[in-house]
């Protein structure tokens, strides 16, 4: 059985990460989405255990101190992770996972994960990208500055993975990853 194959989608805050995986996954059911952990309070319709392991900050510590991701940071205030055990028993089960994270840990990834496939996902213009935070209404207007500081600075990183995707319209970005999923499963051995 040849391994899973780890795609990392990634991209400022508020481009739209979790609405476009969200289509990916109604339209394409060959990779499985691997469920980070973090310490932020749940936004509306959010539900645990499907968008995110909603936890402590003690229990998050306590995983970390246990060597239990294979990326964590603190991002605006909370803390986020990807559980190391679900994503190496899948890839080592042949099956292909994806993550969507922040920049910070697809660095992280990047260090231990080299054959992974790195997606960049990116608004049509940073004034989009400023639009839908204020539309999206879930973080102040000082947690919105913050991100949008950060989003400059992180929309510079994209010539450093392998693929970059405009969110210009959610279904065409999501046609465009499953594109690229499939494009990298007929190349076979990473």
């Amino acid at each position: 059985m040849s391994k899973g194959i780890l795609f990392v989608l990634s991209g400022p805050s508020g481009v739209g990460k979790g609405t476009v995986l969200d289509r990916v996954f109604d339209k394409y059911q060959d990779v499985e989405y691997s469920v980070s952990m973090t310490t932020r309070d749940p936004r509306p319709g959010e539900v645990d255990g499907e968008d995110y392991h909603f936890v402590s900050t003690g229990e998050f510590k306590k995983y970390k101190d246990n060597d239990g991701f294979i990326e964590s940071a603190c991002v605006h205030g909370n803390f986020y992770g990807t559980p190391k055990k679900f994503v190496e028993e899948a890839l080592d089960e042949g099956r292909d996972i994806i993550l969507e994270i922040d920049i910070n840990g697809a660095r992280q990834v990047r260090k231990n994960f080299k054959d992974a496939v790195y997606i960049f996902l990116t608004p049509p213009s940073f004034s989009e990208l400023k639009d839908r935070l204020e539309k999206r209404n879930s973080e102040s207007k000082a947690d919105r500055e913050i991100r949008l500081r950060n989003a400059r600075s992180e929309m510079t990183e994209s010539d450093g993975y392998d693929y970059k995707v405009v969110n210009d319209k959610v279904d065409s970005a999501a046609e465009r990853i499953i594109e690229i999923i499939e494009k990298e499963k007929k190349k076979g051995e990473r």
